[in-house]
């Protein structure tokens, strides 16, 4: 339960940049590509610290090192983000939430892959992930609430304070599964040896990528840009796309069972994701329903992540289940830090281009890069093997 809600503020962190675009360039200064970077911050602290994540959860257990980190970099980072005063204070901050925010998710996999059946893992992953993503829907119009309310740092500095009694509770609570009988050594090199492992690894670099990256930046600056919306409307806006990528989730968990197969599962929804993309590019000026409604479809299609999770988790053995679980994340993760610094220097580059501000020039060129990496993912994932153990 306490994991469950670490998640929560996981999900929370990863999207709120997108509310606060406009007040942060107010207050501070922080330009769409200033907080691209931020974001990309996060995401790369994160996907960095997957690896010895999944060391210390092999080694040290999942209860030690989800409390630790998320009470040291979530809360201390949030300590840091209220107190800002520049864009680099931003970036600081999201690099140490990042590295809080590491851990919260792979524990709970790893109790998973520990304790249950491989063939439920993508079940509970599901699910895991759809409960979480309560987070996603709170960086949306309730964070815009909260700020109109308490001011963004007052709202920061409340969030240091709850993921603290978060992390305690997670320190009192959480119990480590048992280690797997009889002597086994191994390292994440055994698991980068497995020709069945690199078909999957390049479609989980760029699967969650879009929808990530739209969600937890780039909604917002396009739609104030664009469209003129304010930040409450804004904060719908993101509401919706956060809506639909939890039941994207929903959706995919428990669809491999059924439709026996996970590698055409995972094809398909990535396929409609490149169609939505496209039709995101090809609502340029159109009335802004149709751009919101094609990224909660990106949103919906594009949370193939748990199922492309248990997928590779399938060929891991059990005694590198920790650092299988926490290698695949930190293609899942890392492809969205890549790919937000990516954008954010298309976008300056593209706005300084004597644009005016409601150009959506610089957006369709964020929409395109995302676009073409995803095909090209998918046509490396045509190579892999399926797998329903």
């Amino acid at each position: 339960m306490l994991l469950c809600l670490a998640y929560v503020l996981s999900q929370f962190f990863r999207a709120f940049l997108a509310v606060l675009s406009a007040v942060l360039g107010q207050d501070i200064g922080a330009a769409p590509d200033d907080l691209a970077f931020a974001s990309g911050m996060w995401f790369l602290s994160f996907a960095a610290m997957q690896l010895p994540v999944g060391w210390a959860l092999d080694h040290i257990g999942p209860r030690k090192t989800a409390s630790l980190l998320l009470l040291l970099g979530g809360s201390g980072g949030a300590a840091v983000f209220a107190a800002a005063t520049a864009p680099a204070h931003v970036s600081i901050a999201m690099f140490l939430i990042g590295i809080g925010c590491a851990p919260v998710l792979m524990a709970s996999y790893y109790i998973f892959a520990r304790q249950y059946p491989p063939a439920r893992f993508a079940t509970l992953a599901a699910v895991m992930l759809g409960v979480g993503s309560v987070g996603n829907l709170v960086a949306s119009y309730p964070t815009a609430l909260a700020v109109d309310l308490f001011g963004w740092r007052g709202t920061l500095a409340g969030l240091a304070a709850v993921s603290a009694l978060v992390a305690a509770g997670i320190f009192l609570t959480v119990s480590d599964p048992g280690k797997p009988e009889g002597e086994h050594k191994g390292s994440v090199l055994d698991l980068l040896k497995m020709p069945v492992m690199w078909a999957i690894f390049p479609l989980m670099l760029v699967a969650y990528a879009p929808s990530g990256a739209l969600r937890g930046l780039w909604i917002g600056p396009y739609l104030n840009d664009v469209y003129g919306l304010s930040t409450p409307e804004i904060g719908v806006a993101t509401l919706v796309m956060g809506a639909a990528m939890i039941a994207g989730t929903f959706a995919y968990g428990p669809l491999d069972r059924v439709l026996g197969t996970r590698k055409w599962l995972i094809l398909g929804g990535n396929v409609l994701a490149c169609t939505a993309l496209g039709g995101l590019i090809l609502a340029a000026g159109a009335p802004v329903w149709l751009p919101v409604a094609m990224m909660a479809l990106i949103g919906f299609f594009g949370a193939s992540f748990p199922v492309i999770m248990a997928h590779g988790r399938a060929f891991v053995p059990p005694h590198l289940a920790g650092r299988g679980v926490t290698l695949l994340n930190l293609f899942g993760i890392g492809g969205v830090g890549i790919m937000q610094f990516a954008t954010g220097r298309i976008h300056a580059e593209m706005a300084a281009a004597d644009r005016l501000p409601s150009d959506p020039g610089p957006y369709t060129g964020i929409f395109g890069f995302f676009l073409a990496f995803l095909v090209l993912g998918c046509a490396i994932y045509l190579l892999s093997r399926d797998s329903l153990d």
